[in-house]
């Protein structure tokens, strides 16, 4: 048996393989509303095999957005449009999550085919931004965020479980805090963007504060029998990566004990001079060594698209769980062909029949 085709349990959420399709985003809703695109594209990923879907990183307020055109969950409506959506995985045999977050300082920029740029500050569809302090990413990403008062670090918090609340009632059985890619939450922790002297900067203890107040503010209001999870970027290739990666670490353990139960681990992306090792799997490693370490299951992305390496990645003890984010897009059945190459013939869960019989009966090796 092949380990990426083990199931896997977390809480009380069972997963039928080792395969979770991580947030992509598509860019293409108006007003933070899903529309026909999401519902037609994220059904067809789920239909593909995997175990676990997560949709797209979504906006707990507009100020929250990367683009205009990002998902929103900061109103009952958007919540409640979500339905389908959510109904569409579980009818798919996969499990429906979803991503909450704020892009902080990164906000409102234009779609990535569009410039990947902010928006410039006489174009009326761009807004102020916000983050610790008062530092500009840089590079496309000129503007200089608001710094955030003790009052906006609140509602932001709130903001974060208001659309925990709203995505439990959606339907959605496993939630993902984004915390990553050089977002808000990363910029907490990030020397880089944080240059508070309060007590949400500084120390270590002071940089994890709002991330571990939000991650505790979320698990309350959300089920204990369903997994709370967060992506989060645990080495900025900055030059100063192991000192990083061992204050990751802690505040890996620190998440555990406020009640995480998975950390998806990523990158920080918090500096534009970052020299990243683009290679297969290369976070692999290093997200066997946070699981090692703070005893936390751990996923990862970035560049597992063969099903040997992913298959690797699980069964040496790597990872738990394996992202497959860009060759599900080249191939939404990426799932259901990598079980046949890796010599499973019927596996447990089938295709649905109008694809199945043709697949299965007319495959072409």
């Amino acid at each position: 048996m092949s380990a990426l085709f083990e199931p896997y349990k977390l809480k009380d959420v069972a997963l039928r393989n080792r395969i979770a399709i991580p947030p992509m985003c598509q860019y293409t809703a108006v007003d933070g509303l899903i529309n026909d695109w999401h519902r037609v594209h994220i059904a067809g990923l789920a239909r593909g095999g995997a175990g676990l879907v997560i949709v797209e990183a979504t906006a707990v307020s507009p100020e929250g957005r990367i683009t205009p055109g990002c998902l929103g969950i900061w109103s009952d409506e958007q919540a409640q449009a979500f339905a389908p959506v959510v109904a569409s995985i579980k009818a798919a045999g996969s499990v429906p999550g979803i991503q909450i977050a704020h892009a902080g300082r990164k906000a409102s920029a234009n779609r990535p085919w569009e410039g990947d740029d902010h928006i410039a500050a006489d174009d009326a569809r761009g807004w102020q931004t916000i983050a610790p302090s008062a530092v500009a990413f840089g590079a496309h990403l000129p503007k200089v965020p608001k710094a955030m008062t003790l009052e906006d670090i609140a509602r932001v918090r709130e903001d974060f479980v208001a659309a925990a609340k709203r995505a439990l009632d959606a339907g959605f059985e496993w939630l993902e805090l984004h915390f990553a890619h050089g977002y808000l939450g990363q910029s907490f922790f990030s020397t880089h963007s944080n240059q508070r002297n309060d007590a949400y900067g500084g120390s270590l203890e002071n940089r994890s504060r709002f991330l571990l107040e939000t991650l505790a503010a979320v698990r309350k209001v959300w089920p204990e029998h369903l997994p709370l999870t967060a992506r989060f970027g645990v080495i900025e290739y900055d030059g100063r990566d192991e000192e990083t990666l061992a204050e990751s670490i802690e505040l890996a353990k620190n998440f555990k004990r406020e009640g995480l139960d998975m950390l998806s681990v990523s990158v920080g992306f918090s500096t534009p001079a970052a020299n990243i090792p683009w290679a297969p799997a290369f976070l692999a490693p290093i997200a066997e060594r946070v699981r090692r370490e703070a005893q936390l299951p751990v996923s990862s992305a970035w560049g597992i698209d063969t099903p040997a390496l992913a298959d690797r990645s699980v069964k040496d003890s790597q990872l738990d769980l394996v992202m497959v984010g860009r060759a599900h897009l080249a191939d939404p059945h990426w799932t259901y062909r990598a079980a046949r190459n890796l010599g499973i013939d019927r596996p447990s869960w089938t295709l649905p029949a109008p694809y199945a019989h043709w697949l299965e009966r007319y495959t072409v090796s």
